[in-house]
C-alpha cells in the first residue's frame, strides 16, 4: 500500500509538471508566433511605405532630369530636395534589425533584400550624383563667340567625372543583387532600375569623356587639325551615306576656324588601292581603299575614318589629328537650336527642310558640280552660325544627345590614347568585338548608284527564340524595305547609273552582322531562301543579300542569327542612319538562366 501511494503520488506529480510544461510551451509558442506576426506585420508596414516612397521618388527622378536639360536650375533644386526626402524615406524604411532579420528568411529574404538594395541605390543617386548635376553649367560645353572657355570646360569636367564615379558605383551595386526567385514585381523594378542608371551612366560616361577630351581636342595644347565630313544620305553607306563634302576645320585655344573645303570627287580615284585589313577586303573587295564615296562600305568607323584621312593627305596635303562626320538629320537637330540658316547663292536652311533640300530638291534642280559646292557652301553655313551666334546651350547639347545617340555624328581620333576614350561611346562608331549584350547589326549600302536613299523607309525587328547549347540564344531578324519613290519624273542626277536595271528600282545590299561570337544561320527573302554573300568581320559572322524594290513596293528579308557563348540581355539593333527614322522592336523572352 505505502509503495502503491507513491507510486501514484509520483504519477500524479509526474502529470502536473508535464501538463506546465506543455502550458509553458505553448505560452512561449504563442508569444512568440505573436512577435514575429508582429514583426512581419511591421516590416510588410514598412514595405508598403517604401514602395510609395520609391513610386514617388520615380516620378521625381523624371521630372529632375527634364529640368536639368531645360536648365531650369530653381525648379531642380526644389525637385531634388522632394526627390531626397523621398529616397531617404525609403532608405529608412528598409533599414533596420527587423528588415535585416527579414531578410534573412526563406521564401521572402532575397524579395526584401532586394528592395532595400534599391532603395538603398535610390537614395545614393539622389543625394551623391544628382546634386552636382544640379550645380553644373552645361553652357561651358558649348561655344561662345565662335570660342570655348577651356577653363570653365575643365571645371565642369572635374564636377562630371565625381558624377560618373557615382552612378558607375550604383550601377555595379545593382548588377550585383541576384534576380533568380525573386517575385515578378521586385525583379521588374529591380530590372527597370538597372536600365534606367546604365542609360545615365552610358549617357554620362560620353558626356564625361568628351569634357575631358574637348580641352586638348580644341587646340589647349597645342593646334588640332580636323576633317568636318557630311554623310550624304541620299546615297546609302554603312555609317549613314556617301562621303561627300568636307571642310578643314582648324582649333587652337578654344577657337575654330573653317580653313578649307573640298569634295570626295576632288580625291578622285585610288591605284593602287590603299592597304585594307584580309576581312575587309573579303567583304567589299578593294573598293574602299579605291573610292572616297566607299571607305564607309563597312559600319566600323574608324577604318573609313583613316582611309579618308589619308585620302585627303595624299591628294589635298592636308594631315587631320582626326575625323568628324555628320549628316543632314543632324544638321536639322542643330538648326532647330541655332535658328534658320542663309546659304550665299542656295536656299535658306532650316530645320524643317533642310533634309528636303539637300537630299531630294537640289538633285531635281542642280548639276553634280553645283549640288557638291551647296552641300559644302551649306555645311560651312550651319558651322559658322554655329560658332557665331548666341545660342541656347541646353538646345545645342539636346540636338548633340540625339545626334550621338542615333549614330549621326562619328568621330575618330589620329591619337591612340583618345581613341580609346572614345571606344565605348557611341561616337566612336566602334564596332565592337566583345559586348555584354547581343548586338545584331543591319547595315545598308547602295547598289543603285543612285540618289534614292531618300525615298526608303526601312524597319527592323528582333524576335528573341529558344535557348541553346553552350549559352547561346536563337535570334530571328525580320527587315523590310518599303520604297516611296514616285514611279516617274525624276531627274538623271537621282536615278544616277540605275545598276539595277529599271532606273526607279533600288537596289540595296543589306549587310546583317551576328551578335560577337555568334552566327548568321539563313535568309529569306519574301519567304523564299535568299543567296547571300558571307565572311566574318570583328568576331562576328556577316550576311549580305541584295534586296531590289521598284515604287510603291515593300521586300521582306528575314535572318536566323545565334549569339555569342553564354550571352544574355536584351539584344540591342545597330542601324544605318538614314534620312527617316526605322521602325524598330525588340521581341525579349525569359533569360535562359530562369
Amino acid at each position: 500500500m505505502t509503495g502503491s501511494g507513491r507510486s501514484r503520488r509520483g504519477r500524479r506529480w509526474l502529470r502536473r509538471r508535464t501538463r506546465a510544461r506543455i502550458r509553458r510551451a505553448l505560452l512561449v509558442g504563442l508569444v512568440v508566433g505573436s512577435l514575429l506576426l508582429a514583426g512581419a506585420g511591421w516590416v510588410g508596414f514598412r514595405g508598403w511605405q517604401a514602395r510609395a516612397n520609391l513610386l514617388n521618388a520615380a516620378g521625381l527622378a523624371r521630372e529632375l532630369s527634364a529640368q536639368i536639360v531645360a536648365g531650369d536650375t530653381a525648379r531642380a533644386q526644389r525637385t531634388l530636395a522632394a526627390l531626397q526626402e523621398q529616397s531617404g524615406a525609403a532608405r529608412s524604411a528598409t533599414g533596420g534589425p527587423a528588415w535585416w532579420l527579414a531578410g534573412h528568411t526563406p521564401y521572402t529574404g532575397d524579395d526584401l533584400t532586394a528592395v532595400r538594395r534599391i532603395a538603398v541605390a535610390v537614395d545614393d543617386l539622389a543625394r551623391e550624383a544628382f546634386p552636382p548635376l544640379v550645380q553644373t553649367d552645361m553652357s561651358a560645353l558649348v561655344p561662345r563667340e565662335g570660342r570655348l572657355d577651356l577653363g570653365a570646360l575643365r571645371s565642369v569636367s572635374q564636377r562630371l567625372t565625381r558624377v560618373d564615379a557615382a552612378v558607375r558605383e550604383s550601377s555595379a551595386g545593382l548588377r550585383t543583387v541576384p534576380t533568380g526567385g525573386l517575385l515578378p514585381e521586385v525583379r521588374d523594378a529591380l530590372d527597370g532600375l538597372r536600365a534606367e542608371v546604365d542609360k545615365l551612366a552610358g549617357l554620362l560616361s560620353g558626356v564625361t569623356k568628351g569634357a575631358q577630351l574637348l580641352p586638348a581636342l580644341l587646340g589647349a595644347d597645342g593646334p588640332r587639325t580636323y576633317l568636318l565630313v557630311s554623310q550624304n544620305l541620299s546615297e546609302l553607306r554603312a555609317t549613314g551615306g556617301m562621303f561627300g563634302a568636307y571642310a578643314v576645320v582648324r582649333a587652337r585655344d578654344g577657337r575654330l576656324d573653317l580653313v578649307k573645303q573640298g569634295t570626295a570627287a576632288d580625291l578622285r580615284r585610288f591605284t593602287p588601292p590603299l592597304g585594307l585589313d584580309a576581312e575587309t577586303r573579303g567583304l567589299y573587295t578593294d573598293l574602299p581603299g579605291i573610292y572616297p564615296a566607299d571607305v564607309n562600305l563597312t559600319p566600323h568607323f574608324p577604318t573609313a575614318a583613316k582611309l579618308y584621312r589619308e585620302m585627303v593627305r595624299r591628294r589635298a596635303g592636308v594631315t587631320a589629328d582626326g575625323v568628324l562626320a555628320v549628316d543632314p538629320v543632324a544638321l536639322s537637330y542643330l538648326l532647330s537650336a541655332v535658328g534658320p540658316v542663309t546659304v550665299p547663292g542656295y536656299p535658306a536652311l532650316s530645320a524643317k527642310t533642310v533634309v528636303r533640300t539637300l537630299l531630294a530638291d537640289s538633285y531635281q534642280t542642280m548639276d553634280l558640280d553645283t549640288q557638291d559646292d551647296f552641300y559644302a557652301s551649306s555645311a560651312a553655313a550651319v558651322f559658322n552660325s554655329l560658332l557665331g551666334r548666341d545660342v541656347n546651350p541646353r538646345g545645342i547639347l539636346s540636338a548633340f544627345d540625339r545626334s550621338i545617340t542615333e549614330r549621326r555624328i562619328l568621330f575618330w581620333s589620329a591619337r591612340p590614347e583618345e581613341q580609346r576614350m572614345l571606344a565605348e561611346n557611341r561616337i566612336g562608331g566602334i564596332l565592337p568585338e566583345k559586348e555584354t549584350a547581343p548586338t545584331v547589326g543591319v547595315f545598308l549600302n547602295d547598289g543603285s548608284g543612285a540618289k534614292l536613299g531618300y525615298y526608303l523607309r526601312p524597319s527592323a525587328t528582333v524576335t528573341v527564340g529558344d535557348c541553346q547549347d553552350e549559352g547561346r540564344r536563337q535570334l530571328r531578324l525580320r527587315f523590310t524595305l518599303h520604297s516611296s519613290l514616285p514611279g516617274s519624273g525624276l531627274s538623271k542626277a537621282v536615278l544616277g547609273l540605275g545598276k539595277s536595271g529599271d532606273p526607279y528600282t533600288a537596289r540595296t545590299l543589306v549587310t546583317v552582322y551576328s551578335p560577337a561570337g555568334g552566327a548568321v544561320i539563313g535568309a529569306r527573302l519574301d519567304g523564299v531562301e535568299a543567296p547571300v554573300g558571307s565572311g566574318t568581320d570583328r568576331r562576328r559572322q556577316v550576311a549580305i543579300a541584295n534586296v531590289e524594290v521598284r515604287p510603291g513596293a515593300t521586300r521582306t528579308l528575314d535572318v536566323d542569327l545565334l549569339t555569342g557563348r553564354d550571352s544574355d540581355g536584351t539584344p540591342e539593333l545597330w542601324l544605318t542612319p538614314t534620312a527617316t527614322p526605322w521602325t524598330t522592336q525588340v521581341v525579349p523572352a525569359p533569360s535562359c538562366n530562369q
